[in-house]
C-alpha cells in the first residue's frame, strides 16, 4: 500500500489553522461548552473545513489535514495562553 501524498499549501498553514482557532472561540462563545470539550469540537472544526472546503476531492487527505488543523489550533491557544499567563504573572512579581 503506497501513502497518499498530501501537500499543504498556503491555505492550510496561514488561513486553516486560524480560522479554526476563530470558529472555536465563537463556538465557546455562544454555546455553553464544558472545558474537557473544546479541544473535540476545535478538531470537529478542523475536520469539516478540511474535508468539505479546502481538500474536497481527496477524502485521506482531508482528514488528515482536519486533524492538523484541529490540533495545530489547541496547541496554539494553548501556548498563547500560557504564555500570556507567564508574563502576567512576572510582571507582578516585579511591580
Amino acid at each position: 500500500m503506497d501513502f497518499p501524498n498530501i501537500q499543504t499549501n498556503f491555505w492550510d498553514s496561514f488561513i486553516g489553522i486560524p480560522v479554526t482557532l476563530t470558529l472555536t472561540q465563537i463556538t465557546k462563545l455562544f454555546l455553553p461548552i464544558p472545558k474537557q470539550y473544546v479541544p473535540a469540537i476545535a478538531v470537529l472544526i478542523g475536520l469539516v473545513l478540511s474535508i468539505f472546503y479546502s481538500h474536497p476531492r481527496d477524502l485521506i487527505a482531508g482528514i488528515f489535514m482536519g486533524y492538523f488543523y484541529g490540533y495545530a489550533a489547541i496547541g496554539s491557544y494553548a501556548a498563547t495562553k500560557t504564555s500570556w499567563r507567564a508574563y502576567r504573572k512576572e510582571k507582578r512579581d516585579y511591580s
